[in-house]
């Protein structure tokens, strides 16, 4: 079984955008699907971006388009979600989730997750 640890969210104003990294306590394997979910208090959870096969292929979701990138290393068996032009409201706590089989944009589709890191951008 996948399990996934999340590091690396925080404050905007603590220095520089943050950058969360999800590691696997398995590999996650070429077939499997990593994706990156956030939820806003009061709000649903939200994909925001995937990375399927290693890289093969990634897929945004509009809030994300042009200000995230999502990337893979499989040596270190870590996907990392790279933030950049944030806003107020990307405050999120923000979830790594693996899915056996091709990428959704469904949360209910993953199934394996993380316990979620807290990003907060202040204006």
């Amino acid at each position: 079984q996948v399990q996934l640890v999340e590091l690396g969210g925080g404050s905007v104003q603590a220095g520089g955008p943050p950058r969360p990294s999800c590691a696997a306590t398995k590999g996650i394997y070429r077939s499997n699907c990593v994706g990156w979910s956030r939820q806003a208090p009061g709000k649903g959870r939200e994909v925001v971006a995937t990375i399927y096969s290693g890289g093969v292929s990634t897929y945004y979701a509009e809030s994300a388009k042009g200000r995230f990138t999502i990337s893979q290393d499989s040596a270190k068996n870590t996907v990392y979600l790279q933030m950049a032009s944030l806003k107020p409201e990307d405050t999120a706590m923000y979830y790594c989730a693996a899915r056996r089989r091709g990428c959704s944009t469904r949360p209910d589709q993953y199934d394996y997750w993380g316990q979620g890191t807290q990003v907060t951008v202040s204006s």
